[in-house]
């Protein structure tokens, strides 16, 4: 099985940040998106789905879209009071289908870092 996993964590306070909505699609040679699954963090931030590695294409480009616009809207404004990022998307390729793929992404309002995290 395919892991995907992720941990959000609040770059202006250090805490963990959720819930937050987040889906991950597989794109199509066409450019469509396909959904692959829906879900959101948890109160810690987390959240971890399987894919059986049947549905794993793995020359396919996949997007995790995180709905961030949410979770700023209901913490302290920006000092300025303008957000214009309410998603965060990451591209991604899955080249095995057993492995896994855990994402952590640091949230600022308007910025953003992520990397991936290879188990040991």
């Amino acid at each position: 099985m395919a892991t995907v996993s992720t941990h959000t964590l609040n770059g202006l306070d250090g805490t963990h940040a959720g819930p937050i909505a987040i889906s991950l699609y597989r794109l199509t040679g066409d450019g469509s998106r396909e959904e692959v699954f829906s879900g959101a963090t948890d109160e810690g931030g987390r959240l971890a789905r399987t894919i059986d590695p049947a549905e794993v294409e793995t020359a396919a480009t996949y997007e995790l879209v995180f709905q961030t616009g949410n979770y700023w809207a209901t913490r302290q404004p920006q000092r300025d009071g303008v957000q214009i990022m309410k998603q965060v998307v990451l591209r991604f390729e899955m080249p095995d289908p057993e492995a896994c793929y855990h994402l952590p992404v640091i949230l600022s309002p308007n910025n953003y870092s992520v990397w991936w995290s290879v188990p040991e």
